[in-house]
Formats: C-alpha cells, sequence, structure tokens
C-alpha cells in the first residue's frame, strides 16, 4: 500500500470541516479532505424519497440506544441537507452549568467574544433576516396562533436566496435551484481555488501516530451505490489531523484510534447532547383556523398547506429568557419535516395501542396538508455515552443507503425529560387553544430521541475531567489533532446550532494555523473570506455548468 503525504488531512466537509480547508489552503498549506458521502450538486438532487436518490444517498440516519441521530452524509455536510436557519446562541447559553454543575463553556468564550466570528460567517455564507414577506403560509399560521395566544414570534436568519427560492420545500433533499447558500457556494469552492482536494466516499478509519509526531490517517472506499460494502482502502499522513466527521462519527474515529494514539481524553465520547431537540405535530382544524385566526389563503383553504415554504421561518423566542432556570429555557419553531420519518414518527391522536399506526393514524395521514410541525429546542443534561465502536465506520449499517445501528446510548435525565414536558404544553397552550389544532409530539417508541444538531461529544473546555478538547479545539494528550465540528459544542443552545458551529471553527482558524507552522507547515492565516458575490458553485471535476 502506498503512503500518500500532505500538510493537513481534514475529515468531513461540513462545517467544521470546509471552513478549516478554506483558511488552511488560502493560507498556503497543501489540503486533503476526506469525505465519507457522494460529491452530489443541484441536477442529482431529486423531488422524490426512492432509494438510490439524493434523500437517501446525502443523509446518514443512525440508531442507538435512547437516541438517533439524522445527519448530512456528502460534500458539504449538514450545510446541503439542513434547513439553513443561522440564529445566533443566546447570551445565557455561555454560562450554563448543566449536569457539572459550573461553567461548561472555556472562560474565554461567550456571546461578546463569539460576536466578532458570528460576524465573519454572516457575511461569508451570507445570512439575512427575514421579513414578514418571506414567510411562508405554515410559519403565518405559527405566527398567526403566537399571536392570539399572547405570544410573539419572529422570521428566522437564514441563509437563502429568496429570489431563487420556489417554496418547493425539499431542502432537506439538497436545494435544486441554489437558492439555499450551502458550503457548496461558499467555503468549499474558495478552498478548492486556493488547491484543497476533496476526495468523496472516503471513510476514515483510525489514526495513528509517528515517531516524528506526525499522524497516520487509515481510510476505506465505500461503495457509491451500497455504503456497506468498501472498496480498498489507503493510508494518508499529515502534519495536522483535523476532525469534522459530525458528533455522531468523530469520537468513533478516535475511540478506534485509542489502541495505536494511547488514551483518549475521559471526554471522548460522552456528554453527548441531542441539542434538547423534539418534534410536535398538530392537525389543523381548518375551520377553526378560518374562524379563530381569520386565515384564508384565498382557494377557499384556511391553510392545507404544510408542504408549501422552506424550512423553519417563525419562531418564538419568548422562552429564550436568561432570567428563566435552566431546564425551562428553549425556542419552539415551525418547521417542515418531509413526508418518510416524519410520517411514520408522527403520533395519532386518541389511540389506546401504538400512537404511530392504525385507523387514527390512517385518518391523520389523509389530512397531512393540515399538518404543522413544531420544532422544540430544549437544554438537555448531555446524557449522551458511546460504547464500543464497531468494527468499521460509525455504525452497523443496515441498508443500502441512509440507516444504520450505532453505539450511543442516551438515557434522559428528569431536567431533560422535564424541559420536553414543558416546551410541549407550551406548544399545547399556542396551538389547542380555541381549537385551532390537536397537538402530540412525535413518538419515541420506535427510535428513541432524536436529533438533527448532534453536539459535544468532544467538546472544549478548561476542565480537563469533563471536557475533551481544550478552547483551542485541539485534543487533550494529542498535540496536532483538532476537532472543529459540533462536537466541540459543550451542550445544547436552545436554538438551531450551525452559526455557532461555524463561528467556533472560525475562531480556531488563527491557532490551528499556528500551530501548523509549529509543526513545519508553511502556511500564514490571511483572514480572508470567501466573497459571496464572486464565488461560483463547487462542481464535480469534469462537470459542465449547466448554463454553459
Amino acid at each position: 500500500m502506498s503512503t500518500e503525504n500532505t500538510d493537513v488531512l481534514i475529515v468531513g466537509s461540513g462545517f467544521g470541516g470546509a471552513i478549516a480547508a478554506y483558511h488552511l489552503a488560502t493560507g498556503g498549506a497543501k489540503v486533503t479532505i476526506l469525505e465519507r458521502g457522494p460529491w452530489l450538486q443541484a441536477e442529482d438532487f431529486d423531488h422524490d424519497y426512492l432509494l438510490g436518490k439524493s434523500y437517501t444517498r446525502a443523509f446518514d440516519f443512525v440508531a442507538g440506544d435512547g437516541m438517533s441521530i439524522l445527519s448530512g452524509n456528502c460534500v458539504g455536510g449538514g450545510s446541503v441537507v439542513y434547513f439553513a436557519a443561522l440564529p445566533r446562541a443566546p447570551r445565557f447559553v455561555f454560562e450554563r452549568q448543566g449536569s457539572i454543575g459550573r461553567r461548561m463553556w472555556p472562560a474565554s468564550i461567550d456571546r461578546d467574544t463569539l460576536d466578532p466570528w458570528y460576524d465573519r460567517v454572516s457575511s461569508a455564507i451570507p445570512v439575512k433576516q427575514q421579513t414578514w414577506d418571506d414567510i411562508s403560509y405554515a410559519g403565518g399560521l405559527w405566527a398567526a396562533a403566537c399571536n392570539h395566544a399572547g405570544r410573539t414570534a419572529n422570521p428566522v436568519p437564514v441563509g437563502i436566496d429568496n429570489g431563487k427560492c420556489t417554496n418547493c420545500n425539499w431542502m432537506m433533499a439538497g436545494c435544486k435551484f441554489d437558492a439555499k447558500k450551502s458550503l457548496l457556494f461558499n467555503y468549499l469552492p474558495g478552498a478548492v481555488a486556493a488547491g484543497a482536494e476533496i476526495r468523496p466516499l472516503h471513510e476514515v478509519q483510525r489514526l495513528e501516530r509517528l515517531d516524528d509526531g506526525s499522524y497516520r490517517v487509515h481510510y476505506l472506499h465505500v461503495d457509491e451505490e451500497d455504503y456497506r460494502i468498501t472498496t480498498g482502502g489507503g493510508v494518508i499522513e499529515a502534519k495536522i489531523v483535523i476532525l469534522a466527521a459530525g458528533a455522531g462519527a468523530t469520537p468513533v474515529i478516535l475511540q478506534r484510534s485509542e489502541a495505536e494514539l494511547g488514551p483518549m481524553p475521559h471526554a471522548v465520547g460522552r456528554y453527548f447532547s441531542g441539542n434538547g431537540e423534539r418534534l410536535n405535530t398538530a392537525i389543523i382544524n381548518e375551520d377553526r383556523a378560518r374562524e379563530v385566526l381569520g386565515l384564508e389563503r384565498g382557494d377557499g383553504k384556511a391553510y392545507e398547506a404544510n408542504q408549501i415554504g422552506k424550512g423553519p421561518v417563525i419562531a418564538s423566542w419568548d422562552r429564550l429568557d436568561g432570567s428563566l432556570p435552566e431546564y425551562r429555557r428553549y425556542s419552539l419553531e415551525q418547521l417542515y419535516f418531509p413526508p418518510g420519518l416524519g410520517t411514520i414518527l408522527a403520533q395519532a391522536p386518541g389511540e389506546d395501542g401504538p400512537t404511530w399506526l392504525g385507523p387514527a393514524k390512517k385518518e391523520m395521514l389523509r389530512r397531512w396538508q393540515s399538518w404543522l410541525t413544531i420544532f422544540q429546542i430544549v437544554e438537555d443534561d448531555n446524557e449522551g455515552v458511546f460504547g464500543p465502536p464497531p468494527p468499521t465506520g460509525n455504525a452497523y449499517r443496515i441498508s443500502q443507503q441512509m440507516l444504520g445501528r450505532g453505539p450511543l446510548a442516551y438515557d434522559p435525565t428528569p431536567n431533560t425529560l422535564g424541559a420536553w414536558a414543558a416546551a410541549d404544553a407550551d406548544v399545547r397552550d399556542i396551538l389547542e387553544r380555541d381549537g385551532i389544532a390537536t397537538v402530540l409530539p412525535w413518538t419515541n417508541d420506535l427510535v428513541g430521541a432524536y436529533t438533527v444538531h448532534p453536539l459535544s461529544s468532544c467538546r472544549i473546555g478548561d476542565d480537563p475531567a469533563t471536557s475533551a478538547l481544550d478552547d483551542r479545539h485541539e485534543l487533550r494528550g494529542h498535540p496536532g489533532i483538532f476537532v472543529t465540528d459540533g462536537s466541540a459544542v459543550p451542550a445544547a443552545l436552545t436554538v438551531n446550532p450551525a452559526l455557532t458551529i461555524s463561528a467556533l471553527a472560525e475562531r480556531a482558524m488563527p491557532g490551528i494555523v499556528a500551530a501548523a507552522q509549529a509543526r513545519g507547515v508553511k502556511v500564514s492565516y490571511e483572514g480572508s473570506l470567501p466573497d459571496p458575490a464572486t464565488t461560483k458553485p463547487l462542481l464535480r471535476p469534469g462537470t459542465v455548468p449547466l448554463s454553459a
């Protein structure tokens, strides 16, 4: 087996990986990105859920014991399949104590120190505050219900070009119209233009340290059609390794590497947070929505528009109040979750047996256009723990694509359960008032709790006993290995985490560049950003642009 060499090896091409690749490549380093998933672009994104299409190819759904994780699996990572909601974390988040009884975040990081890095990411993507003219029917219904209940509602800041958006609501399968400003439009094309190389369908398995202090990274080639099949592999040696495979995969790689790297920090694979996420489905009573809320689409319908729009457009942030106690602070966000997993996990009202099937569920599905999904993001207790890693990858693959069984165990504490219950009651109070809707949370019977924003499994902090990384994102005891994905975030954020993950990655870059310099890499920190006005979309090598 031949050995390749690079200055910097980056595992994963989501927010943490793409930002690192951009700055290191523009600074002059030789950068190689290994991405487990395929390289997809606008022409590949399908408006269906058939096996082998973009929906199943671009996602990784891993069921654990009590917690399941839905994450991105493609070049661009989660940015390709997320809903582009990009709020900043509230100020109180950085002072959280959680289950350890003392501040979890490093002393060097709070909202004030992170704001300049939030600004940088917001300029590069760019992030825009939506106006009420951008709001979909579903968001308008949620806002009207909040107003009726004496609550406030706010348009969500997003990374979307509303001029290109068709409100087709297929964002979770990738944007076919290039309206969503994923990493394929900013950091990744900037990195590639500076010489970074992206290798899709390369799954990193483990790391080993060499005598000179550099690292050898072992990977396998993943079959393009059947992710259970690997076709050979290889090794790459690098002076710096940046892990950005996601909070469900980064700790697994490190655990599997322990035999060769030496002992891992105690917090590797512990303190996992699902960002406190939970979903409720409301079945809207169309007549009451018309009578109580005064809604009318102009075609004789009050609503019946669940499928029209885009991701989250409206959130109620009334409970994001730092004066409230921990576990009683949360956001409530209107969210479109497409058919498939959402229709299975949505509970039906009035059933004595299983709530996810039966006659009531059949009737509920018949009225799917009148659904409204509310996304709760509470403060959890970082309860997740990863068990022994599987032989390869981050999970035991069950199906050809998308589905696996992973080593994560999650047993929610009374604090987390109480937070979910409080948020559930709040959603019912808003939407069941005056008969507007019937509300039930998604069932946990099939896959346990679930998250689309996994966090904290290798978190930063000041205390070596409870954090895997120092405040520069370097792995304790393993110089030259850094983690810049969601696993570095110390705790649940009460809002969508993409912008915070990105801001932390931006903040880490000057220190990572300095570490690379100390290890002999000819690189500088330029501090530049991708220019959204001039950056062209990232295309697979050999692809002819559709406009050509």
